[in-house]
Formats: structure tokens, sequence, C-alpha cells
């Protein structure tokens, strides 16, 4: 049990380092806000961007990890 829970930490610490790494910087987002760009297609469907789902992608298997490191540390 503790193999397979310590795997499964594996893969969500893999996976959480790469989502990061695909999500575009923050820095274009607020040099648009500062340099008052008008808006665009992709500032109005931010929510459906694919940066909106990797954010929600982070944060849920970051959740799993929690979960898992504490299961493990129960262990």
């Amino acid at each position: 049990m503790q193999l397979a829970l310590t795997i499964l930490q594996l893969i969500c610490a893999v996976a959480i380092i790469l989502i990061v790494l695909l999500q575009s910087g923050k820095k274009a987002g607020l040099s648009g806000a500062i340099g008052g760009v008008a808006d665009t297609f992709m500032s109005k469907n931010k929510g459906k961007s694919l940066d909106a789902r990797l954010a929600k992608m982070t944060k849920w298997i970051a959740l799993v990890f929690v979960v898992l490191t504490i299961a493990l540390s129960v262990i």
C-alpha cells in the first residue's frame, strides 16, 4: 500500500512540475492592463482558455498531492 501511494505521489509531483512549466507567465497580463489594451477575445474568454484549464488542473493535482502526503505520513 505504501509503495503504491509513493508511486502516485511521485506521478503527482511530476505532473505539477510539468503543468506549471506549461503555463504562461502572469507578466503578459499585467503589461496589457497597464498599457490600456482593449478587451481582446482571450481576455473575454479567460475562463475557457488553456491557461485557465492548466490552473485548475494545478489546483486539483496539488490537492491530491497533499492528501497523498498526509496519507503517507499516517501509514
